[in-house]
């Protein structure tokens, strides 16, 4: 069963670069369509600035979009109001990039992981601080940390913390907005172990922002490349990881470290050739074809849609001819 669908998203910014310069539109999203199924891991890679946290909040309607829909158990979120907002509120959370700054350094641990409790009325007052350490200790952190505040502890410890307050209203969805990017290697791994664990365990689904791209074929189930605001490859990781269809795809796994027999990690790394092209001025037909070592007459003249082709959907003239 489909939890999440997304379709013809969309979040256009209307941008000025003067005082007296014309009003342009920036397209952080620009059409993108996707579903999550029940105890699933979906992965959406790509370059910096491709549209990837844009996208996760509009997921969560954190932030409005420009146009489209997104489908949470077949409601539409974005007509959610009152009651039935605050339940979606609940069945859905979001751990961010940075565990320090989402964190509210004047309140403890026991303020930031009881709150959701107290929002949704899950627990008595009584109960709060038992319920708190049980769900800390679903993350590894004991009792003892309760009456601490962030600046105390190591990065690691506050993504934990940071996890445990999604976790605390046993939501159904957790968006992950590059939980990894701002820890260490070391740390990573323990991160990458507690989220394989909570997933075997509950059953949640997830929604993984990454430009990792190790760790996307470690967590998850599919994955969604984006360039310039739209999906243009998505298919089982496996699939994907085996045998990439877009060129732009082929550049991203290429780009990745690499361990080679006899050799050192990241000794044949070829890094992705040239620089995306601004989202206020995307070039004319593909987006990608400036960058694309297969391009050929169409490819600058005509957008090439998202289509299926061998059970994967891509976005390029190379598999979409007639």
């Amino acid at each position: 069963m489909e939890l999440l669908k997304v379709s013809a998203l969309t979040k256009h910014y209307r941008v000025k670069r003067g005082f007296r310069a014309a009003e342009e539109r920036l397209r952080a999203v620009d059409g993108v369509d996707f579903a999550l199924g029940k105890d699933r891991v979906l992965a959406i890679v790509g370059e910096s600035g491709c549209g990837k946290s844009t996208l996760a909040r509009l997921v969560l309607r954190l932030i409005p979009p420009t146009s489209g829909s997104v489908l949470f158990k077949g409601r539409n979120i974005l007509e959610l109001r009152g009651e039935d907002l605050k339940a979606f509120r609940k069945s859905a959370q979001i751990i961010f990039q940075d565990p320090f700054a989402s964190l509210n350094p004047r309140r403890t641990v026991y303020d930031t992981v009881s709150e959701p409790l107290v929002i949704h009325r899950l627990a008595k007052r009584e109960d709060l601080r038992d319920e708190t350490g049980k769900i800390l200790a679903q993350v590894g952190l004991g009792p003892d940390v309760l009456n601490r505040y962030p600046h105390e502890f190591s990065g690691g410890q506050r993504q934990r913390i940071c996890i445990a307050r999604a976790l605390a209203v046993s939501p159904e969805l957790i968006v992950a907005d590059e939980p990894l990017s701002a820890l260490d290697v070391s740390i990573q791994a323990q991160i990458i172990n507690l989220l394989m664990d909570l997933r075997q365990k509950t059953g949640i689904s997830f929604l993984f922002i990454s430009h990792d791209l190790r760790v996307v074929h470690y967590l998850s189930d599919t994955v969604g490349v984006m360039y310039l605001g739209k999906i243009v490859e998505y298919a089982s990781t496996a699939e994907l990881f085996e045998r990439p269809f877009h060129p732009y795809t082929e550049m991203l796994l290429a780009s990745a470290p690499k361990i080679e027999p006899g050799g050192a990690a990241g000794e044949k790394r070829q890094p992705v050739k040239g620089e995306a092209p601004s989202p206020i001025h995307i070039p004319p037909g593909c987006p990608f074809h400036p960058r694309c070592p297969k391009r050929f007459e169409p490819c600058d003249k005509v957008v090439p849609s998202l289509r299926e082709n061998q059970e994967r959907l891509v976005s390029c003239h190379l598999w979409n001819r007639p």
